[in-house]
This record gives C-alpha cells, structure tokens and sequence, in this order.
C-alpha cells in the first residue's frame, strides 16, 4: 500500500482551548475513503476542518504528505487538498460555471485568468458531476442539491489529491445520493485520490467506504474497516439507540416494536414479512411471527418487530415442538396473515399452521 497521504498523530481539535475531540489517530492513503461517522454533536466537522487547516490543532499532529499542515502556505494546501462543505455560499451574480472556475484559482496566479486548460478542467469537471447544463445558471437560481453538486465540481476543478467533503450527500435524493458516492468511489478509483468525508447515512457509509472513523463523548472511539465497525452491536452503543433497533448487517435501522398480546399472527419467511411487519407496527398492532429460520433474511426484522418470535435454528426443518408452540399462540389471536405461497422441506412446518387455519385440520 501506498504511504499516507494524509495522517492524525495524537491529534486533539476544538476552539481556542475548547477540545471537542481528542485522541484522534488514522491515516488515509491515496485511493481510500475515510468516512467519519458518530453522533451529532460529536465534531465531525470540526475534524475535517483542522484536517483542512481551517482550524489549527490544539495538540498533536496533522500532516499532509508528511508537511505539517500548520507550516503549509494556503495555496500550497489549496493545491493538495479541496474542500466542500455543507454551508450555504450566497454570491452575487455568478454563474454555476463561475464558481466551478474558482477551483482553479490556486494555479492562475494573482490575475485570476483561465488558460484554455483551465477550462478545459472546469468544462470536465462539470460533465463528470452532471451539471453541465448549469453551466450558465445563476447559483442562487439552483437547489440545495444542485447547489452540493456544482460545490463538488469546483472542489473536482482543483485537481487535489485529497477530497474532504462534509455531508456531500445532504438534499440529494437517494439516486443522486448513489450517483454522488459512486462517483467519490471512481475518483479515488482511477485518480488516486483519497477522500475523507463525513455521512449521516450509515447504510452508505457501510457500502461505500474503506474504513470508518467513529467519534463519541469528544473523543475518537474506533477506527477500523466497515466489516469491523458495523459488527455486533457497537453502532447501537456508538449511537445510544433506545428508540428502536439497528441491524449492522444491512446498516438499517426499525422503529420501536409494538408491546402486548399478539392480535396477529404472521406466516412469513424469505424477506415476504418484513412489509407486513412494518405496517403492523405503523398501525399499533402487537403481532406474533413465526416459525422463521434464525438465516431467515427477515429474522432480525421480525425480532426487532414482533411481540412474539417463533424461530428455529437455521438450516433445520421446523421441529414438531415449535409447531406446537406457534399452534398456541396462533389460538389466541384474531387474525392469521401468511406472506407467502411456497413451503419447502424447512419450513413445511409453517404450512401445516396455515392449512390448520384455513380449516383443514384442528388448531
């Protein structure tokens, strides 16, 4: 692997001598995504800026391509390193094309003109990022998410080797989302640039990152790969997450399950619940699922949701025992929803329940 291209040694950042996070050590190769995650509040922002040389350290060390940032001249910086963040810019009479052009300032000296390269830097820049279009918009005239992608082109413009980027995901809708991380991914692919960037979104961070830098009670709590990080119940913790449940497997979270006896009991398996669930639970109705295998997709779906859980282990054929079990509580409640019309040799248990209700046999 390549050498660092940007590293944190011991590093404590804040305001004056407010520290808002410390303990902060990582480093982030050409090519990688380095996505900071945590709560809010916790100074995810105020890293990337001491990252960025817009706030200085309080303690420690931040270097790029081994250069103290805090030795670094501006233009310097401006020329390894772009920035976009999430704040609003209101300018006067500029054009998308005009601010994308500004990341080409550190290279055209005191002037301000644009070579015939530069713009063709800015003109790939704005074709890459989908907004050529915009080229002749005024900025004012465009909307939030347009706005976060004419922001990124102008960071793109720079030509830097490193993309620190603020919640870039913020007021896309969940394509451009896509499109946006897709792209980040390209750029570290084929240019070699690293990116350290901030989500809220932990599914994408999940999918879309190298490794993952978690920060809690103002300090940072974890570094390691997705894998590592979203395993076991550490977000869960990493969050404080008492409203509901996180499943790290698919980086989703669920709303709080409905308490109670069960008035519903629900065949489901295969993922064919899970919508069932979730409208049960949306209308306030305590219901019982059953019998899902513990590999089920919809398992932790269903024991997140259901007041009552029938389950068996996986890969085993439903037991007569818990057959037995779902027959009771199946009894007792008012309704039988089955999600789905396929029964195999694992879960003809859960067709003997269904063809029991329906008459054939005796609950």
């Amino acid at each position: 692997m390549e050498k660092a291209v940007i590293a944190a040694g011991g590093l404590s950042v804040g305001y004056g001598k407010r520290v808002v996070v410390n303990g902060l050590d990582f480093e982030v190769c050409p090519g990688e995504i380095l996505t900071i995650i945590g709560p809010n509040g916790a100074g995810k922002t105020t890293v990337l800026k001491s990252i960025s040389a817009q706030l200085p350290a309080i303690s420690g060390s931040i270097s790029i391509k081994n250069n103290d940032v805090g030795r670094m001249s501006l233009n310097d910086i401006s020329k390894t390193l772009a920035v976009c963040f999430t704040g609003r810019i209101s300018p006067e009479r500029m054009t998308c094309e005009d601010i994308v052009s500004a990341g080409r300032y550190p290279y055209t000296g005191r002037l301000g003109l644009l070579s015939p390269d530069d713009r063709r830097i800015v003109s790939e820049a704005m074709e890459l990022t989908g907004i050529s279009p915009l080229r002749d918009t005024d900025i004012n005239c465009i909307s939030d998410g347009q706005r976060q992608t004419v922001m990124l082109a102008r960071a793109i413009a720079q030509q830097p080797e490193v993309l620190i980027l603020d919640e870039p995901s913020s007021f896309l809708d969940i394509n451009n989302k896509l499109r946006l991380l897709s792209l980040l991914r390209g750029l570290a692919e084929t240019r070699n640039i690293a990116v350290v960037q901030t989500l809220h979104e932990l599914d994408l961070a999940q999918r879309f990152s190298d490794k993952i830098l978690c920060i809690k009670d103002n300090k940072a709590d974890r570094v390691g790969t997705p894998e590592e990080i979203f395993s076991g119940d550490y977000i869960s913790q990493l969050y404080g997450i008492t409203y509901g449940t996180f499943h790290s497997l698919f980086g989703t979270a669920e709303a709080q399950k409905v308490n109670g006896e069960p008035q519903v009991f629900v065949i489901g398996g295969g993922g064919s619940g899970i919508p069932v669930y979730r409208r049960l639970q949306r209308q306030g109705i305590p219901f019982a699922a059953g019998v899902i295998h513990e590999n089920d997709i919809e398992y932790p779906i269903a024991r997140s949701l259901a007041a009552e859980l029938i389950s068996e282990k996986a890969f085993e054929p439903i037991s007569d025992e818990k057959i037995a079990y779902a027959r009771g509580i199946m009894r007792k409640c008012r309704e039988v929803i089955c999600c789905t019309e396929k029964f195999g040799t694992m879960n003809m248990g859960n067709r003997v329940l269904l063809e029991e209700y329906r008459g054939k046999g005796s609950v």
